[in-house]
């Protein structure tokens, strides 16, 4: 089907020839009449009339009959030309486009599909690697655990002071710990509300890990002296935003609790915060190990145990990072009185990454050393 541009060309062309005929044919007669009639003015005959009009004449007939003609031969001809440019050029156009994208990101910014995105790291990734395979699975976690994290953290400091358990029921005291964590980093806020969950479902408490409607989830068990719907089990005491308190408000039912606070971000388009919030909750002793889960992807973590008033000789940390970059253990001098351990790291932190503290008791060193004495 012609297009309308070509409809147009055509009608242009018609209008001239109609024209350039017509004018031609008018100056031609002009001309004869002024050499032939008597009454014709002077002026006239000194004119090139007829040299005009033998002109636009032949441009009419002629030159846009052959244009009628030739057209489809020269649009052939065009397009060859075209091809064998592109052909001979294709090397340093193809060049150029993939210097450009691999340049800077904003080269991909017209790209609006996520499936050719996809495809294009993934075919880069496997590549670079040489297999697909692996190149495919790779990045398929790395969408499911970063690109399609609500948010990301930056500068993550996670405080932990440990302190024996005295004030619960006497079955319970000497066995538990408790725990204050308090968490610090700068984010730019996905929702209007964080959530903090404690449940005594093992399952549920799985489902809850890879909720991106919870930021904390933690488990107690049933077996423990009180229920996980205790406020002496978990509960969140702070929130802040910017350093603005923020109102925290609990709900709870049969083994379960949780906390919910507004950010008060919604007026914020888009700037980072820094957002600062501290639970307390109970952690077996003779567990040996308190382990800090990223929910989200951070960059830059650094944990420190604080433990000198718990009845622990030493403290091993162990970090669940995959990354070729190593973390930083620091303890504190021995002659300190409040002893410590922390745990830095300064790359990026993938979600279901964290760091473990495992501690061995006082009292379990000094029963070993009197099994060793002779009786």
């Amino acid at each position: 089907m012609p297009s309308l541009l070509d409809e147009l060309y055509k009608t242009k062309l018609q209008l001239i020839a109609v024209v350039s005929l017509v004018s031609g044919i008018t100056l031609l007669l002009l001309a004869h009449w002024s050499t032939t009639a008597s009454s014709a003015p002077t002026w006239l005959a000194v004119l090139p009339v007829s040299e005009i009009g033998s002109t636009l004449f032949g441009t009419g007939l002629l030159a846009v009959f052959f244009e009628y003609m030739d057209r489809k031969h020269g649009d052939e001809r065009t397009d060859q030309r075209i091809r064998v440019a592109i052909r001979t050029e294709a090397p340093a156009i193809r060049k150029a486009v993939f210097d450009s994208l691999a340049f800077t990101p904003e080269g991909l910014k017209d790209i609006t599909s996520p499936d050719i995105l996809d495809r294009i790291a993934t075919n880069a990734l496997g590549l670079r690697l040489g297999d697909n395979q692996l190149a495919s699975d790779l990045y398929a976690d790395l969408r499911a655990q970063v690109v399609r994290s609500p948010e990301r953290w930056h500068d993550v400091h996670v405080t932990v002071d440990l302190a024996p358990w005295t004030s619960g029921p006497a079955a319970g005291r000497g066995s538990m710990f408790v725990a204050t964590i308090r968490w610090e980093y700068r984010t730019i806020p996905a929702k209007s509300a964080m959530r903090f969950v404690c449940v005594s479902d093992v399952q549920e408490y799985r489902e809850l890990l890879r909720d991106p409607a919870v930021d904390a989830a933690w488990y107690f068990g049933r077996t423990a002296p009180i229920p996980a719907a205790s406020r002496e089990a978990f509960e969140v005491v702070q929130l802040s935003v910017n350093g603005k308190a923020r109102t925290i408000r609990r709900s709870e039912r049969q083994d379960e609790q949780s906390y919910s606070a507004n950010l008060g971000t919604t007026n914020m388009d888009g700037k980072p915060v820094t957002v600062a919030y501290t639970y307390r909750l109970l952690v077996q002793r003779h567990g040996h190990v308190l382990y800090l889960d990223l929910p989200r992807p951070a960059k830059g973590l650094k944990a420190t145990l604080n433990y000198g008033e718990a009845g622990i000789r030493r403290v091993n940390t162990l970090d669940f990072i995959a990354s070729a970059e190593s973390s930083r253990v620091e303890n504190s001098p021995a002659d300190v009185p409040s002893s410590s351990v922390s745990i830095g790291f300064d790359g990026w932190v993938f979600p279901r990454s964290g760091v473990a503290f495992v501690w061995v008791l006082e009292e379990e060193l000094v029963s070993y050393a009197e099994r060793q004495l002779p009786s």
